[in-house]
């Protein structure tokens, strides 16, 4: 075999190595993006009445509840939502994937305004909610 026949073969070969390697990689992508942040479905993350909550965590009480008028909740973007921790609103958004974050947790995505209470608990350390 000649050397410039050799160097060709090894320049398909890498080339279909690359190209098996760029759909691997896009399947995968394609995959992460139908499954989004969650491990549950955005149609599952909707509130129902009973999503109502009141109760002490961590020596904190927090409370949840919808509510009709966004000026009541304290907040713009709660969704129909408020949370409370030891009385004061707690600013929250509701993303369009149904997840919730707050301003305590802002670079992280909750399933229910319940685990983003309890979250924001833990990250305020007993601080007060300002």
């Amino acid at each position: 075999m000649s050397e410039s026949s050799r160097g060709s073969d090894l320049t398909r070969r890498r080339m279909l190595q690359g190209a098996a390697v760029a759909l691997t990689a896009a399947a995968g992508t394609a995959l992460i993006g139908l499954t989004g942040p969650t491990d549950r479905p955005a149609a599952a993350a909707g509130l129902a009445g009973s999503d109502e909550f009141d109760e002490v965590y961590q020596g904190r009480r927090i409370q949840g509840r919808p509510v009709t008028d966004g000026a009541a909740a304290g907040h713009h973007h709660g969704g129909g939502y408020a949370v409370l921790i030891d009385g004061r609103p707690l600013h929250m958004m509701r993303n369009s994937d149904g997840t919730w974050i707050s301003v305590v947790n802002h670079y992280q995505t909750f399933t229910t305004p319940r685990g983003l209470a309890r979250a924001a608990v833990n990250e305020l350390q007993g601080a007060t909610l300002v």
